[in-house]
């Protein structure tokens, strides 16, 4: 591969990272409005353009509304649960898990908020949703009044209602250790006649955007059917032409065929998971994107960056309707993990339940086994005493020297090719009317030199698997959420030192020594005899390319 061909491979790619970012400022996705209309039935989901198993259930959910929650008309209950990890907030409206506070996460990092200051706030999950997790939505025969009675057990909550039809709602909760909640779904027929029961819809929870000022771009939904992961995120509720055009904003994802083995719903650092019992798997899985409400005018004042519009993605497992016959229940159990996407944590999680649960890191793939390796590494080195900082910079140093002797080689294989460039354009200009001639002469001359053209661009292609796992590493590690280094005080956010003043700029020091440092490598090397003039104004231009990327 020719230099010219590298600096087209390197544009294209530089494009690809961009193009979503860029069209997502030039064309902000519009609010979805919210919709009371029926769920349809299995047989013809709206997201029937996905996976094949999307289109064929037999889970009917006819009579369920779009995601809706009956406005309760009486105070609302509040119920906390908590041990030395979280605090748990159960809400008689629903009768299910209103909030979730992690208590050892901020809610967000600043370098002049202290840990641990009485004024911190902690992260939440569930923040501001429309429905409390394990709230059974959509149809009113199912929900009353949506009024529940809350009764604090030992180490838990108890929720229940007795509806007009005589039918008994049971939910009973239990926070165990860490993050982990056990739920139970317990619906009974105490009267002497059957109670048909609609299909019902069961909140798994809302991923909410970590705070006023987070845009959720890293916010999805995800489930499992025990042989893959499929995940929906805002990009496929935007329904974009071209991935980038305003498009028809789809309202929501239906999939699963009596297959779903757990469904997530997370943003950046936490995810909410929950995991029907081994034996009973939901038929089926539905996700939403919702409206949530805006800014207090509090938050404004905290956060002058606050988003007006922020949205959240709302999850739900689907079951089929059904009859109880007289003094016949039903019963459904789950287990809950609120709490960070720590791989340590979600490991330990998935070999316990045995169903794979840590892949809501995103570390399945070809790129995701690279960034499961880095992650490691850095908390191998991490463990050492190293800071995070130092043990990525180290990380890079090893890669750097593993591939040395390749580079090398390549570089020493350029060199040559640039030699024998006088002899190249001869053939080109003799063989211009015939290109089969041209390319055998040219594979004689390489042969006759010992140049492969492809040394080139080997060392970038084999590198290309750890640039991806390396970015998708440090894209989610929440370990390094609050990290210091130099002057940074939060590796998992821009080194922002100063806000430039009338322009709300900020001003990153590290990727402006990055392009300084490379610029100046740039003019300190002699061009290379036989390139392009072109090709090397365009090399020069790279750095600020990669600056505007990384700034």
């Amino acid at each position: 591969m020719d230099r010219k061909s590298v600096i087209v491979l390197v544009i294209s790619f530089i494009l690809l990272m961009i193009w979503y970012p860029l069209m997502n400022r030039l064309y902000p996705p519009q609010p979805i409005p919210q919709t009371t209309n029926s769920v349809p039935s299995a047989a013809n989901p709206t997201a029937a353009d996905t996976d094949a198993s999307a289109t064929a259930s037999g889970v009917s959910t006819s009579g369920v509304q779009a995601g809706a929650l009956v406005k309760a008309d009486s105070p609302e209950e509040l119920v906390v649960v908590e041990n030395d990890n979280v605090r748990c907030t159960f809400t008689s409206h629903g009768g299910g898990l209103k909030l979730v506070e992690l208590k050892n996460y901020p809610e967000s990092v600043a370098c002049r908020v202290k840990k641990g200051s009485p004024t911190e706030k902690v992260a939440t999950l569930n923040t501001k949703a429309l429905a409390p997790a394990f709230a059974l939505i959509g149809s009113e025969a199912l929900q009353g009044d949506g009024n529940f009675t809350l009764t604090r057990t030992n180490g838990g909550v108890r929720a229940e209602k007795t509806l007009p039809s005589g039918l008994r709602v049971v939910k009973e909760f239990r926070l165990g250790t860490n993050y982990l909640l056990t739920a139970a779904l317990r619906l009974e027929n105490p009267t002497r006649e059957p109670v048909q029961l609609p299909a019902q819809e069961l909140v798994v929870g809302t991923a909410t955007p970590l705070g006023p000022g987070d845009s959720g771009v890293q916010m999805a939904m995800e489930w499992y059917d025990g042989s893959k992961v499929q995940s929906v995120s805002e990009p496929w509720f935007a329904n974009r032409t071209l991935g980038c055009f305003p498009g028809t904003p789809r309202t929501e994802y239906l999939a699963g065929y009596t297959n779903v083995i757990w469904a997530a719903v997370y943003n950046r650092f936490f995810t909410m998971v929950a995991v029907p019992a081994t034996n009973l798997p939901a038929p089926q899985v539905a996700a939403r994107r919702i409206n949530l409400p805006p800014p207090s005018a509090d938050e404004i004042v905290a956060t002058p960056k606050a988003i007006t519009n922020q949205f959240g993605i709302q999850t739900a497992f689907l079951y089929p309707e059904m009859t109880l016959a007289p003094n016949q229940s039903v019963e459904r159990r789950f287990d809950s993990f609120a709490g960070p996407k720590e791989y340590k944590t979600l490991d330990r999680l998935a070999a316990k339940l045995g169903n794979n649960v840590d892949l809501v890191m995103g570390f399945g793939g070809f790129f995701g086994f690279f960034a499961k390796l880095l992650l490691l590494s850095m908390n191998g080195l991490h463990a050492l005493g190293l800071p995070y900082g130092f043990a990525i910079v180290a990380i890079t140093v090893v890669i750097k020297l593993v591939f040395w002797p390749l580079t090398q080689a390549s570089t020493r294989s350029m060199k040559r090719m640039q030699a024998l460039q006088p002899q190249v354009k001869a053939i080109q200009e003799k063989y211009k009317d015939d290109p089969m001639k041209m390319q055998k002469k040219m594979g004689e001359l390489w042969k006759e030199h010992k140049v492969n053209p492809a040394m080139g661009c080997l060392p970038m292609l084999i590198q290309i698997p750890f640039f991806f796992g390396f970015y998708r590493m440090l894209q989610s590690a929440i370990e390094l959420r609050g990290a210091s280094f130099l002057w940074a005080c939060d590796l998992s956010q821009p080194d922002t030192v100063w806000i430039v003043p009338g322009f709300n700029f900020p001003l990153n020091p590290l990727p402006l020594i990055m392009g300084a440092t490379q610029l100046w490598q740039m003019r300190l090397t002699p061009p290379s005899p036989g390139v392009d003039p072109v090709q090397q104004k365009m090399m020069q231009y790279m750095p600020l390319i990669f600056l505007f990327i990384l700034y």
